[in-house]
């Protein structure tokens, strides 16, 4: 299907994928390649990448780098001769048991990394001449349904954007992920700008659907929390739903989706919420019931999950341009108890 403002490529694009052994990572170097592209995936340790060689098809188009980002020039080779590229690779540090000066030790040992990172990538692109844009993963983390006053928007967009002061302050669970990415796309962009690099973000909501990393992913996890009791993934729920009133899913194949339509339309530009739909905690309480009898809805309160009118997560922006989205609640839904299953994640039901 052709979309109308698609750059059309004469020969197979090349595209690198950083932080390729993570789910998102994973299932877009797959995607990439059932497609047709080259593609460059960089691994911190190419031990933990052997059993996903067996899994991605189209190898002979495949090229694995290894790549640190904290080691500056580390991606020189993996960008060189890359149309684009896709940063995924990020920390998923999503609290601290740290006690004595948390903020300093947040800082220096999460934030700080990430950011330079993240440059140091930026930095190999700047070097090389043909990367022609850069598509950053970012999170609904950096996204409140909240204003200033406390008070539900109706509406949420891509310019709704938390305060960093309201992450410092509130420390909801997950608030180290949700600061670390929000830091590092704001230092991402102002990067971009200063140096002349196309680059474009993708605010990625709770991803879900099937997986094929070594563990289960921490967005599964966090889906699956009502069914497992795990308390330090169901407070990121919570936190999640107390500061959206809702909770934004997309389904992994559709964002792998939004992140290739992104970098290949030419109009694209800043950043773009990927929502394919939002539901109440307590509907998504019902959904994960009906795929897993077993959940003892009893576990969760009312005072847990439900508000009166819950804000719409916006998508409007992707959708304008013309990205059209393939799975509904209901699909993401069931392929991640599915695969949670086949991965003995979750009890077998009788």
């Amino acid at each position: 299907m052709e979309v109308e403002g698609v750059k059309k490529e004469e020969k197979a694009a090349t595209y690198c994928v950083t932080g390729a052994t993570g789910y998102i990572g994973s299932w877009l170097v797959q995607t990439l390649l059932q497609t047709g592209y080259v593609v460059h995936a960089t691994v911190r340790n190419p031990a933990k990448s052997l059993h996903l060689l067996s899994l991605w098809s189209g190898s002979e188009r495949l090229r694995l780098f290894k790549a640190d980002l904290q080691e500056e020039g580390s991606f020189d080779e993996a960008v060189k001769g890359c149309d684009g590229v896709f940063h995924v690779a990020a920390s998923m540090e999503f609290n601290v048991n740290q006690k004595d000066n948390i903020e300093s030790y947040v800082e220096e040992n999460i934030i700080n990394p990430a950011i330079e990172g993240t440059l140091n990538l930026l930095k190999s692109c700047l070097k090389s001449n043909s990367v022609k844009r850069v598509v950053f993963t970012s999170s609904i983390s950096t996204i409140t349904a909240k204003d200033t006053n406390g008070k539900w928007k109706p509406v949420v967009d891509e310019s709704c954007q938390i305060r960093t002061d309201q992450v410092w302050n509130t420390k909801a669970s997950g608030w180290v992920y949700a600061l670390s990415k929000l830091l590092t796309e704001e230092a991402a962009f102002e990067f971009a700008k200063e140096n002349g690099i196309d680059l474009v973000s993708v605010i990625t909501t709770t991803v879900g659907g099937p997986f094929f990393t070594v563990d289960v992913p921490s967005s599964a996890k966090v889906l699956m929390s009502p069914i497992t009791g795990e308390n330090e993934y169901f407070k990121i729920l919570s936190a999640v739903n107390a500061r959206m009133g809702s909770m934004a899913l997309v389904h992994i194949e559709d964002i792998c989706s939004a992140h290739m339509f992104l970098m290949e339309h030419a109009k694209a530009e800043g950043r773009y919420i990927c929502c394919s739909q939002s539901c109440t905690l307590s509907k998504l309480v019902s959904l994960l019931a009906r795929d897993y009898p077993a959940l003892d809805m009893q576990r969760i309160t009312e005072r847990d999950y439900n508000y009166n009118i819950p804000s719409e997560i916006s998508s409007k922006k992707l959708k304008d341009l013309g990205f059209n989205y393939k799975h509904g609640l209901e699909d993401i839904i069931h392929e991640t108890i599915v695969c949670c299953l086949d991965y003995g994640y979750l009890p077998p039901l009788s």
